[in-house]
């Protein structure tokens, strides 16, 4: 398929490049005098960093294409997750449309035929320079729907990591250091929950608890394990060393108090507002939280690490602008796509939180924002990006937030859990004919 070596220079390089193309393209002509309309679907929340950049992307594109308005609904994400085969499939389809990246969603949708073939455009605009190497990943699908070869269905144009975020004033109050070993994060774990704090905001109904579970997998992992498991490469054992490890950690963790057991029926907003509501000193996600975390925390101070001792973290090119194949007005979807490109809307995007692809690096100056841009430049010079769990066969979100609920309730042991999660990963490598 590929590898991922080139990731290093992902911001170093890709932020100085400027996006090519742009909304001032001349557009198609409409068939009658009626004003066009730009129906775009997105579910990134309005105070975090993507939302404010998409915010601007829609005045800039009605602001340079007159007579044409942008019709925006907002979608969630667990919403476009299970709905997306039949709403990209009918006359009510977006324009333009945010949808998750890997094999088991952008992949299969690409594979059904729902998703428009952007290969020409993204050579014509020059989004395949804008996004080098590692980051056009999850924009190419081939015939089987796996990512990383084949054709463009889909453009991103930021960067995620999966991270620990954690309140620098619960630590100082319980002397607590932030760890620079795995050691030292267990023992700062022990300190909070036998000071009967429950160290660990979680959130198991949804994405949250599935990626810590990854991440205790990822301790005991290595590259070749993650092209097997994400890239069916080679076989994955579910009762080796890497999800054993995971599910009996896991299930550690809730005894111990460091995860909470009531958690398996939280979800990932849940999970958020109680940390930055001070309720917690740790919570363990992704960058896409970042900039709502700037926003929004005012009573205390906070900051972020890679999880201790990890080579691996889940994360990727961001999240997929795609069009579907009924799309109505695709010359304005890509238009659209340019002006997200943009060095305004990229600039904007990373001194709010985000991690952009074709920012000017000068323009960046959130000191925060540069803490977790230079933190993404470390996951990548490492080589460090793993994707995420749920990628690797259609459905298996919905098995992993089975799984991992079924952990911390203790419903089932790890290893049951393991052989609930690995019959539907054997049975969708198989339907691919690996």
């Amino acid at each position: 398929m590929f590898r991922w070596r080139n990731m290093a220079a992902l911001v170093a390089v890709s932020l100085a490049l400027t996006a090519c193309g742009g909304a001032g393209q001349e557009q198609k002509p409409a068939a009658s005098n009626e004003p066009r309309v730009l129906k775009l679907w997105h579910y990134e929340s309005a105070d975090g960093a993507m939302g404010k950049a998409w915010a601007a992307a829609v005045k800039k594109f009605e602001a340079t294409h007159p007579g044409v308005t942008v019709k925006f609904e907002e979608k969630g994400f667990e919403q476009l997750q299970k709905t997306a085969s039949m709403a990209l499939n009918s006359d009510e389809a977006p324009d333009l449309t945010e949808f998750n990246k890997g094999n088991a969603t952008a992949g299969l949708l690409a594979k059904q035929g729902l998703l428009t073939d952007m290969t020409e455009e993204a050579a014509k605009r020059g989004w395949d320079k804008l996004l080098p190497g590692g980051l056009q990943t999850t924009s190419k699908y081939d015939d089987r729907g796996i990512m990383g070869a084949g054709k463009w269905y889909g453009v991103t144009n930021y960067g995620e990591y999966v991270m620990v975020y954690y309140n620098k004033d619960l630590f100082k109050k319980h002397g607590v250091e932030v760890p620079t070993t795995f050691e030292e994060f267990t023992a700062a774990l022990d300190t909070f929950a036998k000071a009967g704090v429950t160290p660990i905001s979680n959130a198991a109904a949804e994405y949250p608890a599935q990626q810590i579970f990854y991440l205790l997998a990822l301790a005991k992992a290595n590259r070749a394990w993650v092209d097997s498991f994400e890239l069916y490469k080679g076989k994955v054992d579910f009762h080796g060393p890497e999800f054993t490890y995971a599910a009996e950690t896991m299930a550690d963790w809730v005894k111990k108090g460091y995860i909470d057991k009531k958690s398996a029926a939280l979800k990932a907003e849940d999970m958020g507002v109680a940390f930055m509501g001070g309720k917690f000193p740790i919570m363990i996600s992704g960058s896409w939280w970042y900039g709502r975390l700037q926003s929004d925390i005012k009573d205390f101070e906070w900051g972020s690490f890679l999880w201790p001792g990890n080579q691996l973290a889940p994360g990727s090119g961001g999240n997929l602008w795609v069009v579907p194949e009924k799309a109505k007005n695709k010359d304005l979807a890509y238009d659209f796509i340019d002006i997200t490109m943009s060095k305004e809307i990229q600039n904007l995007l990373g001194n709010s939180g985000g991690v952009p692809v074709a920012a000017d690096p000068a323009a960046i100056t959130d000191a925060k924002s540069k803490e977790l841009i230079d933190t993404f430049n470390k996951v990548t010079a490492q080589d460090g990006l793993a994707f995420y769990p749920d990628w690797p066969a259609p459905g298996y979100y919905d098995v992993l937030v089975s799984g991992v609920q079924n952990l911390i309730n203790g419903s089932r042991t790890p290893a049951q859990v393991l052989d609930e999660i690995a019959k539907p990963y054997e049975e969708g490598v198989a339907d691919l004919g690996n």
